[in-house]
């Protein structure tokens, strides 16, 4: 996200929640704690202020260039103001008391999925829709592990969009519709840039930034929550962060692939909670001064920093000081690979480990539990 070098050896990037701030390695680009923007030259703040009357809301608004891609939904590759158009109904914005998010409209009867960063804290809410009304707004359930969260907004009849429920191809046209920094029906364009990205450093912070879509349409606080589309109109993403450019970053954003999103939703829908499956330890980067410690050549691995002895990786074996080198064939890389391999799995299965320990090498077998509704570890 900064410099083209191996991650591990340069500078960790600052991300930004597209809602919030999270003090860390990175800040994410969430939308919660957006405050107002500040008011341009010439320009009264009840005009710039995001809390203003939806009445004065400008009009949607297109930026950045457009991918191409076939379309057959009878809206041609390329045709952005129409696409606006036909989608800025189905986005909203979420007011809090400490800022400003985005939400995208998932039921007609007013449900809306947004970020749990954006509604962090707050039980009411206020949304705000393109044509300029306003209602109440309750959260309805949320999940931090995936950072998506459910409100149920005073208002019917909402056009709901069409999820996709494959990941997009790189280089697909992709359009991103939200309130950045309070400008709300804010689009702006670009193209799919990766898929399955985990941002380096997150893993300290935050459970959700692991198995993302990349995008280098503009992404800006305010954004989280809101939607990124692809030519045909499809949601295919829930914006959530951003790298911003003075960790060196041209256009790095990032959101929840709409398959994920849909099925947390539903899960929240049907339970109030969402399932996770849960390993019972704190991962670390293997750097060369820990592998020194341990008395290991430093390569590929994640460190097991601590581990719950009641929790399923503690009564199987694993302790502190364990390099986790592989878990079901599969390389661990980094901290964020192994939260993005486990997002893959569900309470009760057993995955292998391959566990470095010292000058052994151990094959271990792990029996996944449901994650505790409160816990610091994986």
């Amino acid at each position: 996200m900064g410099q083209a070098t191996d991650p591990r050896r340069s500078r960790r990037p600052r991300t930004v929640l597209a809602g919030g701030a999270l003090a860390a390695a990175l800040a994410l680009s969430g939308c919660t704690g957006t405050p107002s923007p500040p008011a341009p030259s010439g320009t009264s703040p009840s005009q710039a202020s995001p809390s203003a009357s939806a009445n004065s809301t400008p009009a949607p608004s297109t930026s950045g260039s457009a991918g191409t891609e076939g379309g057959n939904s009878g809206t041609a590759a390329g045709n952005l103001p129409q696409l606006v158009e036909n989608l800025s109904p189905s986005v909203v914005t979420i007011f809090t008391e400490g800022g400003l998010g985005s939400g995208v409209v998932y039921s007609a009867d007013g449900l809306i999925l947004t970020n749990e960063h954006v509604i962090r804290g707050a039980t009411n809410v206020e949304v705000g829709f393109a044509d300029g009304q306003r209602v109440e707004g309750t959260v309805k359930a949320s999940d931090a592990v995936t950072d998506l969260a459910l409100v149920q907004a005073k208002r019917t009849g909402l056009p709901k969009p069409a999820y996709q429920s494959n990941l997009p191809k790189v280089g697909e046209g992709a359009l991103v519709l939200g309130s950045p920094l309070g400008f709300e029906n804010t689009a702006t364009a670009g193209i799919i840039s990766g898929l399955h990205r985990s941002i380096p450093g997150s893993a300290s912070n935050s459970l959700s930034l692991v198995d993302l879509i990349q995008t280098d349409a503009p992404i800006s606080p305010g954004n989280s929550g809101g939607a990124v589309i692809n030519m045909r109109g499809e949601v295919i993403g829930i914006s959530e962060a951003y790298i911003p450019p003075s960790a060196g970053a041209v256009s790095l954003g990032f959101a929840i692939p709409a398959a994920t999103a849909v099925d947390v939703a539903e899960e929240l829908l049907a339970n109030g909670t969402a399932k996770h499956a849960y390993l019972g330890l704190t991962p670390g980067e293997l750097t060369a001064q820990i592998a020194d410690q341990l008395g290991i050549q430093e390569g590929a691995g994640v460190v097991v920093l601590a581990a719950d002895g009641d929790g399923p990786a503690g009564r199987a074996g694993i302790r502190p000081g364990d390099v986790l080198q592989s878990m079901e064939g599969v390389e661990l890389t980094t901290p964020e690979k192994l939260l993005a391999e486990l997002r893959k799995r569900n309470p009760g299965d057993t995955v292998g480990f391959k566990v470095k320990r010292g000058d052994q090498s151990l094959d271990i077998k792990v029996d996944l539990s449901d994650r505790p509704a409160s816990t610091t570890t994986r």
